[in-house]
């Protein structure tokens, strides 16, 4: 399986941005029109975009339609999407406008009767996001935290047909502290056989190099490093295809 990388662009009021460790008090701006990132994303060579919708992910409901509809119209690589989906037809409505996979977080925690039949409905489209706090699975936004462990939650959807589980560390996410490798595995080894991508704090080349040495996880999520020049789109690509 080839190891994939997803360029992430987070969007809060129309905007991309990025936030440290889920705070939308600490949003930075990186881009006033996110369809031109993605575009720029594109270009660069990668394969995917990952698109969030922060508003979304505290309101419940989609917020930025408008966004997510221009970064659709102006890329031709798959889309997947996160941030406040949480019923059947908001789910259908995406994938109906050209959305790739949809990524479910808090539904996955709450209501997983729903999440397993999306699944079955629309093979190889749905996606569980798995957000923690200190290996607790977090979520309306990261707002509340659960009791639930992030293994435990991953063990049920071993078998459920999911597409891939992204497991982010939010104590990491934004931070440039690191990828949190030992707990990705233990997710991994809980959902064994699904892709497993990890979130939360890539910082180096390293780290991607470190991904890849297991068939455990099949990408990562790569965000503010790209933003801020720390990693280039191009020494990123070169490690992740192997060149």
């Amino acid at each position: 399986m080839a190891f994939t990388l997803y360029p992430a662009i987070d969007l809060k009021d129309g905007r991309c941005v990025r936030l440290v460790r889920g705070e939308m008090a600490s949003a930075t701006v990186f881009s006033l029109e996110p369809s031109n990132q993605a575009r720029v994303w594109q270009d660069a060579g990668f394969d995917w975009i990952h698109v969030v919708d922060l508003n979304g992910a505290f309101q419940g409901e989609p917020v930025n339609r408008k966004a997510v509809r221009e970064i659709l119209a102006a890329v031709t690589v798959p889309v997947q999407l996160g941030g406040g989906i949480r019923e059947r037809r908001q789910i259908e409505a995406w994938l109906e406008e050209g959305v790739r996979r949809v990524i479910l977080g808090t539904v996955a925690a709450h209501n997983p009767r729903l999440v397993k039949e999306m699944a079955r409905a629309y093979p190889g489209c749905i996606a569980v996001g798995i957000d923690a706090k200190d290996f607790k699975v977090a979520v309306e936004g990261w707002a509340e935290t659960t009791d639930l462990n992030a293994a435990e939650l991953a063990a049920r959807y071993a078998d459920a047909g999911v597409a891939a589980i992204i497991f982010t560390d939010v104590g990491r996410d934004g931070t440039g502290q690191g990828l949190n490798i030992e707990q990705t595995l233990e997710v991994a080894e809980a959902c064994s056989g699904v892709p497993v991508v990890a979130s939360g704090g890539l910082a180096s080349t390293d780290e991607i190099r470190a991904c890849m040495t297991t068939s455990a996880i099949s990408g990562a999520i790569i965000g503010r490093a790209l933003y801020d020049g720390r990693i280039t789109p191009a020494a990123a690509l070169a490690v992740a295809k192997g060149n």
